[in-house]
């Protein structure tokens, strides 16, 4: 797989492959390209092959980059942010993403609801969770994600979409499969708790490079592929 179309086309037919085996279809499966670290050269090159969905986690390069990026890709892209989410990078965000993944806080949700201009569409978000409760990671405990998305499906120009996740490192994605299967229950229980919108609260954002396909199989309906798309990161 030595060219970006070849990893591309090889990632869309595991990512089809893998929803056939849990009985879905492909089109439940979004798969957004994590260009964190790339340039918009890179973006660029991935869009034209059809990519609409692209991922960010660093609120400075992603600034620079977005703009240029849509200049040479000819459209406008949907930008994920699905990094960390500190206090002074909520106006960007609010003002740039589509999407954020990675909403632990109430107080950030407040921010960004008080931040997302009303001519913009409602800023679409998961809570993130804490599925392996490694004290080093962000995420709300499962045990506090229930309260925290009443909580946010309350406040105004967001709409809460679901729950993300990223399980602690191991070395055979199947041991990530229980971490997604809590993720997929944690919706379910909550979804019909009748505390959210229950047809919108329908996304689980979780699966990587290494282990999307255990997740599709789970029940994951955004996967946010990087290394396995664009190749080794820039230093």
């Amino acid at each position: 797989m030595n060219t970006v179309s070849d990893r591309l086309r090889d990632i869309r037919r595991r990512l089809a492959a893998a929803a056939a085996r849990a009985g879905r279809a492909p089109g439940e499966v979004s798969l957004i390209a994590v260009s964190k670290t790339f340039d918009a050269d890179a973006v660029a090159e991935v869009a034209e092959l059809g990519a609409l969905h692209f991922g960010e986690s660093y609120m400075r390069e992603a600034i620079d980059k977005i703009g240029l990026a849509e200049a040479l890709a000819g459209r406008r892209l949907v930008w994920h942010f699905i990094g960390p989410i500190q206090g002074n990078k909520c106006r960007a965000l609010a003002g740039m993403f589509a999407w954020a993944h990675g909403i632990d806080r109430l107080k950030i949700a407040e921010r960004l609801s008080e931040l997302r201009a009303p001519d913009l569409p409602p800023l679409e978000v998961c809570v993130q969770v804490n599925v392996s409760g490694e004290a080093s990671k962000g995420g709300a405990t499962p045990d506090e994600a229930a309260a925290l998305c009443a909580d946010i499906a309350r406040l105004p120009r967001l709409s809460l979409r679901g729950l993300m996740c990223i399980p602690a490192p191991v070395d055979d994605p199947e041991n990530s499969r229980a971490s997604f299967r809590l993720l997929r229950e944690l919706r379910d229980r909550i979804r019909a708790s009748g505390s959210v919108d229950a047809s919108a609260f329908d996304q689980l954002s979780m699966g990587m490079s290494d282990d999307f396909e255990v997740a599709i199989e789970e029940g994951a309906t955004m996967v946010r592929i990087g290394s396995a798309l664009f190749g080794e990161r820039p230093a």
